[in-house]
Formats: C-alpha cells, structure tokens, sequence
C-alpha cells in the first residue's frame, strides 16, 4: 500500500469538498500572541506609571507636602524605569522573559500596596519611586524590543509602534478611572486597584509568554531560515556594561541617548507628571484635566502605530526631527492655551501633542538595530536609561519651579527649546550601518 502523503487529504475531507484541508486551514503565527501579551503587559506598565500625577493634589492636601517633595518620588521612579532597562533586556536573555515579566509585576503589586500605609515622603520615595520604578523598569522599551527582534523579522517597525502605543492606551483606561476613584474614594481606592490589577497582568504572561519561536518550532514571522542560535554566556550584568562600554565610544549612540533625553523630558518628566496639576492651576478638574491627558493617549495610539508603519518605508532621521520640531511649537504655545475649562485651542493641542508624543520610539530603535545589530536591544535600554534620567530631571524642576514661580510656564518655555536642541541633534546623525560601531565617539 502506498503510504499516504502528510498534505493529502482524509477520505472525510475528500468526500466534503467545503471542508479544508489542513493545509487549507488558516493559522495565526504564534508571534502574534506573543505579541498580544506583551501588548497587554505594556498597556497595565502604563496606567501604573501614570497614577501618581493622580495623586499629587491628594497628597498635597492630606499630608501637607509640597509639589516638589512628591515629585521627587516620581523622579525616582522615573531614573529607575530607565536605568533598570539595559539591565532588564539582559535577565531576560539569561532567565527568560516569562519570569523577569512576573517578578516585575509583583514587585509593583507590593509596591502599590504598602503605599496605603504610608506616612513620611521617604515612604512614598521607597514604594512608589524604587518598587514600582524598577518594576515597571523591567518592562520598559528594552521589553518591546527584545519581543520585536525574537519573534518578527517582518513588520517590525509597525509592531513595535503598535507595543508603543500600548503606553498611550494604558493611560486611556488607568488615568479617568483613577481620576474618579481619587475624587470619589481617595487616593487609597487607586493605588488597591494598581496592586490588583499588576497581579491580575501576570496570568496571562504565565500562560501564554513563549521565549522564542524555536522554542515551539517556529521561525520568527516573515523569515525564511532560523536565526543564528542566542550566545548566552551567563553574565547578564557585564554583558549590560560590555555593551554601554562598546556602543558608548561610538557617535550614534550619544546622539541618540541626547536626543531622547530630551524625549523624556518633554513627556513623562513634564507633561505626563504636571499637565495635571498645571492645568488645575487655572481652574480645571482635575478629572477634566486627566481625561485629557487620556485623550493625549489616544491619538498617541494613533499616532505611534502610524510611525511605526513610516519607520518601515522613511529614513527615521528625517522622522525624529519633524516629531521633536512639531513637538517644541506644541509646547511653546501651551502657556496661552490653559484654561478654566473646555475650549477648542486645548484640544487642538491635545490632538497635536498626542499625536507626537511617543511617535519617537520607533524610528529611535530602528536606529538603534540599525547602528548595533544584535545588541539593539540593550543599547536601546540604555538610551531609554537617558530618556528617564531626562524625564526625572524635569519632573523634579518643573515642581520646584512651580513652588518657587506659582505656575508652570517657564517650564513650557524651556521644554521647547530644548525640543529645538533635539532637532540639531538629530540632523547631526549620519545614515550608518552596524560598521559605525567602530568610530570613535565624539573623538
């Protein structure tokens, strides 16, 4: 008897011609779950971060702290999201994604948690500045990167947009939700639910993360041979500082982790940290003012997906200077556009701004593969390390500017020439290949 082929059909599907085949039959890549989980990590990473604007008014009234004493536990968060990134890329290379993923929720469970029972500024610094900080750390940018590189050689620019944007819609949901549960049942209510919810998140990170394709006998989508096997020496700590010791003698690499300081300044550190407060500054609810900066999530999405697929067809130079130039004027003109209330020239900011606000990440790690190859991710870590350290610097000033000034406009001024210096850096980056690597920085 001649053995049956493996693609031939059963005599069941022979005798029903509307039912396929398997070769017929559909099949989603397993990248795309894998990406579906990372989207959903992504998206609670963010509403976590983002509560703490929330609570900067309750804070203030209950305890009697200045604005400049509670942002200075969001600037620690902030230096620790970025400086846990390099670190974190490599643990997931040594113990695998699923678990540094898990632990880094947890940690921001329990650090959410024992906020309740805070009662001096250090405590609030300890909990919410480094728990949750290097929690939410461990699933910063480095995360997005690691999972685009392993599980797509195809559209990975666009995939990386839409994990982008997941920090926009994040905020979409956590932002008017914790809005009203601060207005109607205290800042306690919002920070239970951010421990709730962080172990909520690691489910389906237990159920679902895979490590790498070959793992399930996959290729990584749209490729059409295995990538070379992953070296892994055990060493994730030198291989972090190996790597910054490498790409830091290189030009690219300052000018990029330049660049997205700036990035971070003009967004998390300032607008993300005290839109909020400013706008409550001149009259606005502040559940008015968070729906708004929800609203800046929206067009984020919008905005960071629509990048990510440009990433893929323009040259990410020219992209970063249209962003950082747009973004600058946006800014420039804030002071003028603050009002009491709801009206057009606000949301005509909301629209602009949101639209550029992490439009920045996809080109910034297009580059980052482009210049390092293999070590992208990591270096991609460590410019977003830069990008926080610039976030934490601005939120801290930007409080004690407004303790010492009474408003926030001088920090709008600033933000936006700062954008301008983010242009220079940019066009100041050449087109280049992983050979870049070998010409000295700055030298």
């Amino acid at each position: 008897m001649t053995e049956r082929s493996a693609l031939a059909p059963t005599p069941a599907a022979a005798s029903d011609p509307d039912r396929p085949t398997p070769a017929q039959r559909p099949r989603v890549h397993y990248a795309w779950v894998v990406a579906g989980v990372a989207l959903l990590v992504l998206l609670g990473s963010a509403g976590f971060r983002s509560t703490p604007s929330l609570m900067m008014d309750a804070l203030h009234n209950e305890f009697g702290w200045s604005l400049g004493t509670i942002s200075s536990a969001t600037s620690v968060n902030l230096t620790l999201y970025g400086l846990t990134a390099p670190f974190a890329a490599a643990l997931m290379d040594r113990f695998g994604v699923r678990l540094v993923v898990v632990c880094a929720l947890l940690t921001i469970s329990v650090g959410a948690g024992l906020t309740m029972l805070m009662r001096q500024p250090w405590q609030l610094v300890l909990c919410w500045g480094v728990l949750v900080g290097l929690g939410s750390g461990s699933m910063a940018g480095a995360f997005a990167t690691t999972i685009t590189g392993r599980w797509f050689q195809a559209r990975q620019g666009l995939v990386t947009g839409v994990l982008t944007a997941a920090g926009a819609a994040g905020n979409l949901v956590f932002l008017p939700v914790g809005a009203w549960l601060v207005e109607h049942h205290g800042w306690r209510a919002a920070v239970v639910v951010v421990s709730l919810a962080a172990c909520a998140v690691a489910v389906p990170v237990l159920l679902l993360m895979r490590e790498r394709p070959a793992d399930i006998g996959l290729l990584p989508y749209g490729a059409t041979e295995a990538p070379p096997a992953p070296v892994n020496d055990g060493r994730a700590l030198a291989r972090s500082l190996r790597v910054l010791r490498d790409a830091a003698r290189t030009r690219p690499f300052w000018l990029l982790a330049g660049s997205f300081a700036i990035c971070g300044a003009t967004t998390a550190g300032l607008v993300g940290t005290h839109f909020i407060p400013a706008a409550h500054d001149h009259g606005m609810p502040v559940t008015t003012a968070a729906s708004l900066l929800a609203l800046i999530g929206l067009f984020d999405v919008a905005g960071t997906v629509f990048s990510g697929w440009l990433t893929d067809r323009v040259d990410s130079r020219l992209l970063l200077t249209v962003y950082y130039g747009l973004r600058g004027l946006s800014l420039l003109l804030l002071p003028q556009l603050l009002a009491g209330s709801l009206q057009p020239p606000i949301l005509a900011f909301v629209v602009f701004y949101g639209l550029d606000w992490v439009a920045t990440v996809p080109p910034t790690v297009a580059l980052c593969r482009r210049h390092f190859g293999e070590d992208a991710p990591i270096v991609f870590g460590w410019v977003l390390a830069a990008h926080q350290i610039g976030a934490a610097v601005v939120a801290g000033l930007a409080g004690l500017a407004r303790d010492a000034l009474g408003n926030y406009d001088l920090t709008w001024y600033g933000a936006g020439a700062l954008c301008a210096i983010a242009v220079g850096l940019c066009l100041a980056l050449r087109t280049g290949r992983p050979t870049d690597r070998a010409v000295p920085a700055l030298s």
